[in-house]
């Protein structure tokens, strides 16, 4: 079973993208960070295979994040969650960081888990 990392600020999002991972039978929940640094933490202790995370989050936003996992030894896919869609600066920037897809939202359980199955 896959491990997922679930990264944003807004405690409903975060609530809805954990039942969704945590009821797939797929793939576990692995924890919730708030912001970039939470997340750089947790990918440490917790050794996902996937981050879910949030673009835009108070204090260390989820780009500057995906820099610095980008350069960690160890690769874990992320997936960046935004209401900016696969349009925009921060979206082009996401992908050339690394990031492996995005998810727009708001977003359907089904269209998150197709996203997750194929990474």
């Amino acid at each position: 079973m896959k491990k997922v990392l679930v990264v944003d600020d807004s405690l409903s999002v975060a609530r809805q993208l954990e039942k969704i991972i945590s009821e797939s039978g797929e793939f576990t929940c692995v924890g919730h960070a708030k912001n970039g640094a939470e997340a750089i933490k947790m990918n440490h202790a917790e050794d996902p295979d996937i981050i879910c995370m949030d673009m835009n989050m108070p204090g260390m936003d989820g780009l500057t994040a995906l820099r610095s996992l980008s350069m960690l030894d160890k690769e874990v896919k992320v997936v960046m969650v935004t209401s900016l869609g696969g349009v925009g600066d921060k979206f082009t920037e996401a992908l050339k960081l690394g990031a492996k897809n995005v998810i727009s939202k708001p977003f359907e359980a089904d269209d998150v888990l197709k996203i997750l199955r194929d990474l």
